[in-house]
């Protein structure tokens, strides 16, 4: 999986690929903490999620950039922009939006029900997509993943980065946890803004029930095309930490009992002033990564048990 392109550099551990801006600026590790807010209702998760949105558009002018979360953590959020989309009252907002994936399976057709796209447009709706600017998904049907992740990038980095970074957690063996599809011992570092990393069977396990848990429309060809699948298609801390807002949902600790211990170990983990010991923490729980985040919002149910 070879590339011509100058914009990033390339780095691979133990099989994983990682993907760096080449003039990317250091990241510090100042660690800011998370304070979640606590609400009664997935419903209100997803308003308040929309209201970050709405609040960016207040804050701005010009186009807005936004990584879509998948699965069940943002469906309800999903389901407010697609009746919003319906009517002519948001148009002007809509028509801001430029939309990105922020993860995927590799390889696997475009159109398979476990593919992130085809949940999105089955939840958002045909008008939402019609009213966008422009919508970007990591292409996971291409010979070459890196040259198609890297085209990807480009169009991100074209048109200034993330504005909203919509973010969900996802357990891990040994109480660990990963953002977007960042997994744990993958080598991922501050100055990584995406990678092609190899398939977990834990990683796998999760996508498949969280997308049967949340209604998704699959078929057995689906999933066993989805279980051949061997690499991940991620944003890397960089994407993460450069984006302008980190909103993060947690709604789903019933059906992944997992999230109570291993969002506690978020919350409650503080990174070492050390930066090496830091980046072993990191390393080792990826879920930390969104500490290092100034600005972040952290919505979760009462089922967390906070």
């Amino acid at each position: 999986m070879e590339n011509n392109n100058t914009s990033f550099t390339r780095a691979e551990e133990s099989g994983n690929v990682w993907l760096s801006q080449e003039n990317a600026r250091n990241t510090g590790l100042t660690d800011y903490g998370i304070t979640p807010t606590v609400l009664d209702s997935e419903a209100e998760v997803g308003q308040a999620m929309l209201n970050e949105l709405f609040e960016t558009a207040r804050a701005k002018t010009g186009d807005i950039n936004i990584a879509l979360l998948g699965g069940r953590g943002a469906q309800a959020l999903h389901r407010l922009l697609g009746e919003l989309a319906k009517t002519s009252q948001y148009d002007e907002l809509l028509d801001r939006l430029n939309v990105f994936t922020q993860d995927a399976l590799a390889p696997m057709s475009m159109d398979n029900g476990f593919s992130f796209v085809r949940d999105f447009e089955r939840i958002l709706g045909p008008d939402f997509f019609k009213k966008i600017k422009s919508f970007t998904p990591m292409q996971t049907d291409t010979a070459d993943l890196e040259a198609g992740l890297i085209a990807y990038l480009n169009k991100l980095e074209s048109l200034g980065g993330l504005d909203i970074f919509f973010i969900g957690h996802g357990p891990e063996e040994n109480e660990a946890s990963h953002l977007a599809y960042i997994k744990p011992y993958s080598g991922a570092k501050s100055h990584h803004v995406a990678g092609v990393i190899p398939i977990s069977s834990s990683i796998l396990e999760h996508h498949i029930s969280k997308f049967k848990a949340g209604g998704s429309a699959v078929s057995e060809q689906n999933e066993a095309e989805c279980r051949a699948a061997q690499y991940i298609l991620t944003l890397g801390p960089a994407a993460i930490l450069q984006a302008k807002k980190v909103v993060q949902s947690v709604v789903d600790a019933d059906s992944a009992p997992a999230k109570v211990q291993t969002y506690a170990n978020v919350l409650n983990t503080r990174l070492s002033a050390d930066s090496e010991e830091a980046l072993q923490q990191l390393n080792a729980n990826p879920g930390l990564w969104i500490r290092l985040h100034p600005n972040t919002k952290s919505f979760v149910l009462p089922n967390l048990g906070l």
